[in-house]
């Protein structure tokens, strides 16, 4: 592949490393005058510790283990050893999702390779800086249907910003490192790099190049002058502007320049999903997530807005709803690194390429220096239809008439009790959206999920993933049981390898956003979702247990009362991994909802109330 310039350096990219021990204790300087003969595979942990790589998670097979063997002489770079593949994968992309840093991964070929394909679909979605390093088969047996052989290359294509296939021991070096400069530059991604394994035992001279020349491959960080000035003279002749804030705030470590921004101009910010945390859930400019489980101010700001300020975002439909009535009155300033976002949903009024932190800056530089008149307006109409909003319609829930735990008080009390200096991982489905609701995010990294994709099972690996590049925060697991029974087995080596995270388990003994479309939208036909069916007196499998069988501390939780107690209890437990089973009523729904394809306009805030987005009305009516 052609490739990148001298890039500008990503923000969430450290800085190259000075030079470090080698595998077996030499220094290497990457001087061409004094080359290095040494194999593939010590290439490519040469080239990983250069990199300033310090964990890789992996599990060995045929076609990978030449490069297994110096890694376990590596002083930098520790390795945890998964129980599946894709848990490899989801673990590095919570690494990487935790720490802005890139994720590393390594499997076999074959099967090795295709149990990561998920992870790096679910990395490509959501702009997650991934590594992947496979084995393949040796070069002269390629298209033969050798054994555990898989074009692992062409099945990736669609899911990284880049796949590798390396046939020849010299050009291991070269392909690495681009593959970790591709996924930490511009808009993140993952890229995969094949090598076959002839070319990890033959040897080669190890060249390690100065500059990294990538033709092609230049990555716009600075927007263009004019168009921020178009963009300031939207901003400063609109009266009910918002922000509408993405994932690549996050990406691009932009919050601070969001937070300048948003309060030099007094204007609403909602945070999308994979932006939680970008700007904080205390501020008053913030009025919550959009979109099909988001808030009603932040849904209702963004149909009534004459503007929206797209930045990092990218129109999803879980966002949007029905496209064509979303946001029917507003202009639209779209932001983003990837051009090949702007106009794909919808056509931006002015569209900005460039780096989130870059465009923000740039932003409130020119609107303090041409439009100051615009940095004094407190826009009070519109904040006064604002208020409204959230005064009416508060996020909330109503207590179930069962007896066992509320879901929502759950997460509630997992935010109290740990902080905003913790790291929340989702599942996918209803405790998903609980999670995004009723945690408070104050900082960026701090929640971590599927969001794309929308992968059951991601949640215990990146959470292991996360601990590991964060090991002096608490890190939360928060899973649905049909979640957890995907990927438990990674428990084993959160155990094994002293990585004690703590994981909640909403237990409704059902897939529960399934059962919630089903009680709405199917007449309540239950059909293959309850993950109990004909064994309600017993818990199958019992979670407890489960938990004990592994080596972690379990704990089951029934009743409202206990929570606290519990939740104390696992964040005092550092030696080891904490398992909480949370009994909750099945037919427990999330709300606020937008029914899938529907407008935003019929957000329903619970099952019988549509919110009145006049700014008139003190309570809900009734749909």
């Amino acid at each position: 592949m052609a490739g990148p310039a001298p890039a500008q350096k990503s923000r969430a990219t450290p800085p190259t490393p000075s030079p470090v021990p080698a595998p077996g204790g030499v220094a290497h300087r990457g001087s061409r005058s004094q080359p290095e003969v040494m194999t593939g595979a010590q290439a490519v942990i040469r080239t990983l510790e250069k990199l300033g790589v310090d964990t890789v998670f992996g599990l060995p097979g045929g076609t990978i283990l030449p490069t297994y063997d110096p890694l376990l002489d590596s002083e930098q770079i520790q390795h945890v050893l998964v129980r599946h593949e894709q848990g490899a994968g989801h673990a590095a992309t919570g690494y990487a999702a935790a720490t802005g840093r890139v994720g590393v991964c390594m499997a076999t070929s074959g099967p090795g390779a295709t149990n990561l394909v998920t992870p790096l679909m679910d990395a490509q979605m959501d702009s997650v800086p991934l590594l992947a390093i496979t084995g393949q088969q040796s070069s002269k047996l390629l298209g033969t249907d050798a054994f555990q052989e898989a074009d692992i290359v062409g099945m990736t294509m669609p899911a990284t910003k880049h796949s590798f296939l390396v046939t020849q021991a010299k050009d291991i070096p070269h392909a690495i490192r681009a593959a970790h400069h591709i996924a930490s530059t511009g808009r993140p991604g993952p890229v995969l790099v094949d090598i076959t394994k002839d070319a990890q035992q033959a040897e080669a001279e190890y060249v390690w190049d100065e500059e990294l020349d990538l033709p092609g491959y230049r990555p716009v960080n600075r927007p263009h002058a004019k168009q921020i000035r178009e963009a300031a003279a939207l901003i400063a002749e609109s009266k009910r502007p918002v922000f509408y804030v993405g994932g690549g705030v996050i990406r691009s470590g932009a919050h601070q320049e969001l937070l300048a921004l948003a309060e030099a101009t007094n204007i609403p910010v909602t945070t999308t999903l994979m932006a939680r945390g970008a700007f904080p859930d205390s501020h008053p400019l913030h009025l919550g997530m959009p979109g099909m489980h988001g808030t009603v101010p932040a849904v209702a700001a963004i149909q009534k807005a004459d503007l929206l300020i797209a930045i990092g975002s990218r129109f999803d439909d879980r966002v949007t709803g029905d496209l064509d009535s979303f946001a029917p009155l507003a202009r639209v300033i779209h932001a983003d690194i990837d051009p090949a976002e702007i106009g794909k949903n919808r056509t931006a009024d002015v569209p900005i390429v460039g780096d989130a932190a870059e465009v923000l800056d740039a932003l409130l530089t020119d609107l303090r220096a041409h439009h100051p008149q615009a940095l004094e307006d407190e826009r009070s109409e519109w904040w006064t239809l604002a208020d409204g909003w959230r005064k009416s319609y508060p996020l909330g829930y109503e207590p179930n008439d069962e007896g066992l735990c509320d879901p929502q008080h759950v997460i509630q009390r997992i935010s109290a009790l740990t902080g905003p200096e913790g790291v929340y991982v989702a599942g996918v489905g209803q405790h998903q959206m609980w999670a995004a609701q009723f945690v408070e995010y104050e900082r960026p990294n701090s929640w971590l999920n599927s969001g794309g994709l929308g992968t059951m099972g991601y949640s215990v690996p990146a959470a292991m993933g996360a601990k590991v590049g964060e090991p002096d925060r608490q890190v939360w697991a928060i899973d649905g049981d049909g979640c957890f029974q995907m990927t438990n087995q990674e428990l084993a080596t959160c155990v094994i390898n002293n990585i004690p995270i703590k994981v909640a388990i909403i237990n409704n003994s059902s897939l529960g956003m399934v059962r919630q479309w089903q009680t709405l939208f199917y007449d309540g036909r239950y059909s293959h979702s309850d993950l109990n069916t004909g064994h309600e007196s017993v818990r199958v499998p019992d979670f407890v247990k489960l938990a004990d069988a592994y080596g972690c501390e379990g704990i089951r939780v029934t009743r409202n009362e206990d929570v606290d107690e519990a939740i104390t209890r696992a964040l005092e437990i550092n030696d080891r991994p904490v398992v909480i089973d949370f009994v909750v009523p099945a037919d427990a729904m999330v709300w606020p909802m937008v029914a899938a394809g529907v407008s935003n306009d019929q957000i329903q805030y619970a099952r019988d109330i549509r919110p009145d987005f006049s700014g008139e009305s003190e309570e809900g009516e009734e749909a």
